[in-house]
């Protein structure tokens, strides 16, 4: 039951991040009639949400080793305050901005606790629980955004959606700071320190414990690492990973509405349905792939990549709208597998004292690249036309297909072994 739990809370946390993300996707044009802003200055606000967030990412990792799943219960509430808050008060730029600021920083925190949390809650349970997750936080963000819309339409007051969010976070805060811990008694903690395997206790049996280290056993930094830290190359290496699946990931969730009305005559709205195809069909090829464990983890990163680079190739050479949603529902279906799978190696290769760090910096990483994606598709439109931006974004893919095998041998996951 207490397994249970801890699987539940994740999951609910992972609801809630989904659910506060599509509230805010679809109130953005409300948002900037509220708040009296220009384009230009919308744009300008919304630096502050990347602002935010990456710093407080590299921060969430050390204080979810040292006060655990506080950190977490913290975070995600914190989100969703925030949010109502910005909902409530955004009235100029200024406002606005300091408002996204702390939307992003609670939202950078949160979403390395949530995975952290996931990838506990994944040791725990001997079976895949990451990118199932995901999944639900990829549906929460499609029925979100239809529900605020709804709203919208019946108009309710822009903070209605937002506050709904709240709760959620608030409720999912509380499941993830109760949880018992597995074999009854005391509390939970990310931050709790296994036992020394190395000093000898004379009052415990003669049994082997397992080394979760010997996933690393060849990397070109390999041995035990000090004190059970994990090496920073190998989770810089997923990282770089992470990064390019995330930039091919946004880019398509950033453009697939504007590539379709530009490039395919769609009304304005028409093409809001590419973003919710898009994220649609990532909620499923998540909840399809979920039960893969970590021995198919490069397969899955290799197939996952060459089907997102085909999928965007489709979408470069598409002469209707038809053809091009086919290409987006593989770019899609081939994106959405990588950065669980890569959260998933991480949860197998880390002592549970270093989770907290270990998550922040693979998570980092990656951001940088969920960061980065969309200006990068921007700069080769201005260059070479959205078509050949979209084969700019296949580009993406491919590297990562081809990188995958290297990478993941240098980083010392090679050998992979099945979840019990």
């Amino acid at each position: 039951m207490a397994v249970r739990r801890t699987v539940a809370s994740a999951v609910l946390a992972f609801a809630a991040f989904g659910t506060f993300w599509g509230v805010w996707g679809a109130s953005v044009p409300r948002v900037q009639d509220q708040a009296g802003l220009t384009d230009g200055q919308l744009g300008f606000a919304l630096v502050f949400v990347g602002a935010g967030a990456l710093p407080a990412m590299l921060v969430a990792g050390r204080a979810l080793d040292r006060w655990g799943r506080a950190v977490v219960a913290l975070t995600i509430a914190a989100l969703g305050v925030s949010g109502a808050v910005v909902a409530l008060t955004a009235v100029g730029v200024s406002s606005l901005s300091v408002g996204l600021a702390l939307v992003g920083a609670s939202s950078g925190a949160a979403d390395v606790a949530i995975n952290a949390v996931a990838g506990r809650a994944e040791k725990l349970a001997g079976r895949p629980v990451i990118t199932r997750a995901h999944g639900v936080f990829s549906a929460m963000v499609v029925v979100a955004s239809l529900g605020c819309g709804l709203a919208s339409s019946a108009s309710l007051p822009l903070a209605v959606p937002f506050v709904a969010a709240a709760v959620l976070c608030l409720v999912a805060a509380l499941a993830v700071g109760t949880i018992r811990p597995p074999g009854g008694g005391g509390t939970p903690d990310l931050a709790a320190k296994p036992p020394d395997s190395n000093r000898p206790d004379t009052d415990a049996p003669d049994t082997a414990v397992p080394d979760t280290h010997a996933l690393n056993a060849d990397a070109p930094d390999a041995g035990p690492p000090i004190d059970g830290r994990p090496r920073t190359v190998p989770l810089l290496l997923l990282g770089v990973l992470g990064a390019l699946a995330f930039a091919s990931e946004n880019a398509h969730q950033s453009w697939s509405a504007v590539y379709v009305h530009a490039e395919l005559g769609l009304g304005p709205g028409g093409a809001a349905v590419a973003p919710a195809v898009f994220a649609g069909t990532v909620a499923l090829a998540r909840f399809a792939a979920g039960g893969l464990g970590p021995a198919y983890a490069r397969a899955v990163l290799v197939v996952g990549s060459s089907v997102a680079a085909a999928g965007a190739t489709v979408m470069a050479v598409a002469p209707t709208f038809l053809v091009a949603a086919l290409g987006l529902v593989l770019a899609a279906a081939g994106t959405a597998v990588l950065f669980p799978t890569l959260v998933g190696l991480v949860s197998r290769s880390v002592d549970e004292r270093h989770r907290g760090r270990a998550t922040s910096l693979v998570s980092t990483t990656s951001y940088l690249g969920f960061l980065l994606g969309p200006g990068y598709v921007g700069l080769w439109a201005d260059a070479v036309g959205l078509r050949g931006a979209m084969l700019a974004v296949a580009a993406l893919a491919a590297v990562l297909c081809l990188l995958t095998p290297a990478l993941l041998r240098l980083g010392g996951h090679g050998r992979l072994p099945a979840l019990p």
